[in-house]
């Protein structure tokens, strides 16, 4: 029982208003955010909530903030600008976008 509550009984009213829940076995959550940080939820407990069609998740556990910004060298741009005969602001930006030199080469040389 919680807090004297009948879990059935909770679990009845939930239905009569459109709810469902389920846990969802998970070891591990992962936030990719648009600023490219990632928040990592650690031993999460998640429950999926559906109420009258729409989804919604609750993440408990263990929080972890990752900067996963990378690093680009004024080289790695150099090289990209050279090759692609792209300016300084297009070759840093296929670097960020991709993350990688050759695949920033190739992404802007389509």
């Amino acid at each position: 029982m919680l807090g004297g509550l009948n879990p059935k009984k909770i679990q009845a009213v939930m239905k009569q208003m459109g709810m469902s829940q389920e846990d969802i076995p998970a070891s591990r959550v992962i936030i990719e955010k648009k600023d490219n940080t990632k928040t990592i939820i650690e031993n999460p407990s998640v429950t999926k909530i559906n109420m009258q069609g729409q989804d919604t998740f609750q993440v408990v556990g263990n929080i972890i903030e990752e900067n996963q910004a990378p690093t680009i060298s004024k080289d790695d741009i150099k090289t990209v600008m050279e090759k692609t005969k792209k300016s300084a602001e297009e070759a840093k930006a296929a670097l960020e976008k991709t993350g990688d030199l050759a695949e920033a080469i190739l992404e802007l040389s389509k």
